[in-house]
């Protein structure tokens, strides 16, 4: 096993009416329902130029999730064969990383108003990347 230390400071929270795993989508655009990202008020001016609109990756920690997982069956259809865990998107794994691919509804301070994110209440997010088009970087 590779030996060393990383430490990942939330940068804020998810604010979700999804409390249960069992209830969440597997994936946003599944039926998840608008929440907020709940952002640390010393980290605003990362966000200063955005806007309605704006298409999000956003990076979580999934503190829900088993990290002792390395096969599922995709989808937990018990009917698929099993997987490693690395060539889906199932939450648990060893380092329980969401990626998530939201889009910005409204901005309220260091609140962010957005759609399909499956996360659950309580989430730590830990970062936020544009969506890139194409040809264009930044």
């Amino acid at each position: 096993m590779i030996q060393g230390t990383l430490v990942v400071h939330p940068i804020g929270w998810v604010e979700s009416p999804l409390v249960d795993r069992a209830q969440a989508p597997l994936q946003g655009d599944e039926g998840a329902p608008d929440a907020w990202l709940v952002l640390d008020q010393a980290i605003g001016e990362g966000f200063r130029d955005l806007a309605i609109g704006t298409h999000l990756l956003v990076l979580t920690w999934l503190d829900r999730a088993r990290r002792d997982v390395l096969t599922v069956h995709p989808r937990g259809d018990l009917s698929r064969p099993s997987t490693g865990v690395f060539l889906t998107r199932s939450p648990d794994r060893p380092n329980p990383i969401g990626l998530h691919r939201v889009s910005v509804l409204a901005i309220e301070g260091s609140r962010i108003k957005v759609s399909d994110l499956e996360a659950l209440h309580g989430t730590p997010i830990v970062d936020v990347k544009p969506v890139l088009d194409p040809g264009k970087d930044r």
